[in-house]
Formats: structure tokens, sequence, C-alpha cells
């Protein structure tokens, strides 16, 4: 009798552990046929909205939604008060944060100093490809109404066409899902370097799609004429990669066109802002050379049942160490993690010492100005400050450039220092021909004094953004609700964070 019933026990745990890997099996096959279904996310043009891909993909936008997590505001010119100098008479001067997540971006745009505080479509101190890099409404206008109609006129222009963060369009084609490059201005890039998009191949296209913003770009100026039949200009995104996508290639470049950003408040210097040239220094990094790219990374595969998809909580690999940088290097996670900041210490000391060289020898040309330098004795240190300025901020703009190429950054770290320190010394005997010996520049030891400094106006320009958010701003969203183009609620989970008082 005993046996009988092992026997049938036996038989019942056979039988249930049998219906349990059918059940499980096809599971995954109805995972996996799910997987290779490809949903049309809309028939015809872009589909800015994030939300709307969720319903397709529930995975990756629950991933994606995690960027909203790293909101933390760190004022970096509060840190590093030296930078109110170097970008003295530029935007940056006025607000300059570490970078947040991807779902924070547009947010950032609205709430920085940089953009002002425009009160209606046609003011304001930034053009319209500001929205570029901030928002996957940018790919749905340039297809709806052209490149260079988008690239035409003030920022404020469409703020209440611009209302999604960085999301799924911009990396995605609405009908196919598939990888693509939705910014036109890339594409160009690639082909003055030389690649052949036909070339590509899908792990190109992971770090080409994180390239199509984080990379070097200009504004430049384009005649052309509107379908009303209008002569207009249009500053478009231009990435100066026809020399070479080395910091020293593109100096060269802009050289030979002739190009500044703008000229300096203090030293009068025509200077070059580097934006994020990320995928530049990639390029010059061991990782990309050993065929690794950005997604490989910052959005590490994640497998649940059959299905294997990219995270995209896209963010520091530091943030998830064991499942980005383990992969491959074998110390355990703490070890790796003290490795890494200690190198980051020594990178930021020589970065510290690049920004007092260059804030110094800002202020000494001012003085030497004030004393009566000429042009012709101001030529050349002029020159060497746009040369080293230039240099240091194409190694630190990406912020993650230590990481993607440590050798490069230093590099050129040290190269900036060294011509910075030339333009210092070259000042110092134009003040002495001056009569000015011993001359010690101003403390800039705090954000209030290097910003007193540098010529801005923080209180005033705090106040005039805060009449902008609680007016303008409020009327894009109310339109952009009514109009189909952003979910009600969709701003309300996001706190609203800055580096100044809202008062």
């Amino acid at each position: 009798m005993k046996k009988n019933t092992i026997i049938l026990v036996g038989a019942l745990i056979a039988i249930a552990f049998m219906t349990y890997m059918l059940l499980s099996i096809n599971t995954k096959k109805t995972e996996q046929v799910l997987l290779n279904t490809t949903p049309v996310i809309k028939e015809k043009g872009v589909e800015a909205r994030s939300d709307i891909w969720g319903k397709e993909y529930p995975r990756q936008y629950d991933t994606w939604k995690k960027t909203k997590d790293s909101n933390k505001i760190e004022d970096l010119v509060e840190k590093y008060p030296q930078l109110a100098i170097l970008w003295s008479g530029y935007g940056f001067a006025k607000d300059y944060n570490a970078p947040r997540g991807h779902f924070n971006a547009l947010q950032s745009n609205i709430n920085t100093l940089r953009t002002g505080a425009p009160t209606g479509p046609n003011d304001g101190p930034m053009p319209m490809a500001c929205w570029s890099c901030k928002s996957s409404d940018v790919p749905r206008i340039m297809e709806r109404d052209g490149e260079l109609e988008y690239f035409t006129g003030k920022w404020a222009r469409m703020g209440n066409e611009i209302v999604n963060p960085i999301g799924c369009a911009d990396c995605h084609n609405s009908q196919t899902s598939q990888l693509e490059i939705s910014r036109p201005y890339l594409k160009r890039g690639l082909e003055a370097s030389g690649k052949k998009l036909e070339d590509l191949t899908f792990q190109d296209m992971r770090s080409l799609a994180c390239a199509q913003c984080h990379s070097e770009y200009y504004f430049k100026k384009t005649p052309y004429t509107d379908k009303a039949g209008n002569k207009q200009i249009a500053a478009v995104v231009t990435f100066p990669w026809a020399k070479g996508l080395a910091a020293e290639n593109m100096e060269e470049y802009y050289n030979e066109y002739g190009f500044k950003d703008w000229t300096h408040g203090l030293s009068k210097t025509p200077m070059l802002k580097a934006q994020h040239p990320g995928y530049e220094i990639f390029t010059t990094g061991i990782h990309y050379k050993r065929g690794l790219s950005c997604a490989d990374c910052h959005m590490p595969y994640i497998q649940e049942g059959a299905v294997k998809f990219s995270d995209h909580q896209i963010q520091s690999p530091l943030n998830n160490i064991a499942n980005s940088c383990l992969t491959c290097h074998r110390q355990s996670e703490e070890e790796f993690k003290q490795i890494v900041e200690e190198k980051l210490k020594r990178k930021n000391q020589l970065n510290v010492i690049a920004m007092n060289s260059l804030a110094s020898a800002h202020l000494l040309a001012k003085k030497a100005w004030e004393v009566g330098a000429t042009e012709d004795e101001m030529r050349k240190p002029i020159n060497t400050i746009r040369s080293a300025q230039w240099l240091w901020d194409y190694s630190i703009a990406s912020h993650g450039s230590f990481f993607h190429a440590p050798g490069e950054t230093l590099r050129l770290l040290g190269v900036a220092n060294n011509k910075a320190m030339e333009a210092r010394l070259e000042l110092q005997n134009i003040l002495a021909n001056h009569g000015v010996t011993n001359y010690e520049v101003p403390d800039f030891s705090t954000k209030e004094k290097a910003q007193k400094l540098a010529g801005v106006p923080f209180d005033k320009l705090v106040k005039e953004k805060m009449r902008f958010k609680k007016g303008l701003v409020v009327e894009w969203y109310d339109e952009a609700v009514k109009a189909g183009r952003l979910d009600k609620n969709w701003w309300k989970i996001l706190p609203d964070n800055t580096a100044y008082p809202q008062n």
C-alpha cells in the first residue's frame, strides 16, 4: 500500500512539474512572439509621446521613467566659481548645473537662466536650435515643417509644441521601432568625417543614437527661402567634423572658418564654447577601440523570462556597476568603485589647476586692456587664451570624458593649463611694459564674487525667470494638453528643482 502511495505521489509530482514546464515554455513562446512582432506606433510621422510608446514597450518605458529619479541639482558654478570668469559674457556664467536624467532634460532647459525669460514667441536670448537635444518633439517638428524652418527664429517660438522630454522617438523610428538617426545634422557630420551611412552597423547605431546630442556643434547661419517665398536665416546645428574628431582638428576647423561663439566679457577674447563632445572623446578611448558602444555601459541588457531588453534607465555605469562594469572588469564592486574614485580625484585636481590658470589669464588681460595695451600687443596672448580654454572645455564638457578616454582627457587638461600659463606670462610682460608690476587678480573664490566680476546680474535674472515660469510656460503647457501633444499629468510627477531660489 505504501509503495502504491509513493508511486502515486511521485506521479502527481511529475505531472505537476511537466505541467509547469509546459506552461513556462508556452509563456516564453508567447513572449518571444511578442518580442519578434514589431508594432507600428504611428502610421505616419513621429510619435513624440513616450507614454504612447509605453503601451507597446512597457518594460523599456518603465525603466526609462526611472531617469526622472536623477533630479538632484548640483550647481557647478557654486562648486567651481572659476566658471563664471571663464564664461563671462556668455550664458553659462549665469547658470550651469551637472546633468540630470533624460526625463528632466526639458524642465532643465526651461528652468535654466541661460534661456532667459521671453514674454512671447519673438524675444529672448536663445535661438530655436537650443531645443534640439532636449525633446522628442524635435524630430516630429523637423519632419512636419522641414529642418530649416525648425531652426528659424527664437527659442520661445515653439514652447507650446516642444513639451515632451528626451524619449523614444529621439532614437527609434515610429513605424518600425528600429534605431534611427532622427537628427539630419548628425548624418551630415558623419559624411563630412568620411563615414558612409550605408556601412553603419547595429553596434554603430547603439552609439550614434547618443551621438545625435552628445557631440560638439555650433549654429551655422544658413540662408534659405521659406514656403511662402520669404528669405530667412536658419541657425542650423552643425558638427565641425570635416577635419577630424580630435579637439585640435575642430579648433583648426573653427579657426579657418573664422568662428567664435562669443567675445569674452573681460579679456575680449573671441571664444569657443565646447558643448558636450562625449561621442568624439569616446572614440579615442579603449572601450570604443574594443568594440563597445554607449549602450553597452549605459543601457545594459535585462533578462525577464524569454525577453531580453536594454535597460532604458540611462545613467552613469557607476550606479549599476554589477551589470555594467563588472561584466568585463574582474574586481569586486567596492574595489572597482575605489579605483575609479581615486582616478577621478586626480583628474579633478588637474581640472581645478587649469581653471584657475585660465581665470587668472582672463583677468590679467582685462587689466592689460585697462592700462592701454594695444591690439598688436594683445593678439598673441588672446589667441593663446582662446586655444587653452577650448582644449580645457573640450576635455570636461561631456562630463563622462574621463571614463570614456582618461588618457585623452588628462592630455587635454595638461596642454590647456600649459597654454594658459603661457598667456599669463605674456600678459605679465605686457603689464610691466605699461608700468604695472606685482598685479594680483581679484578674488573669485565664491560664486557671488566671481559672478560679480563677470558682470552677471543674478538677482535680476532670477526675478525675470520666475515671471516667465508663472506666465508664458503655463500657457505653453495648457495649449499642449488641449492639442493632445502632452498628457495632462506629465509635469506633475517632476519636482521643480533649480539652482536658484524660487520665491
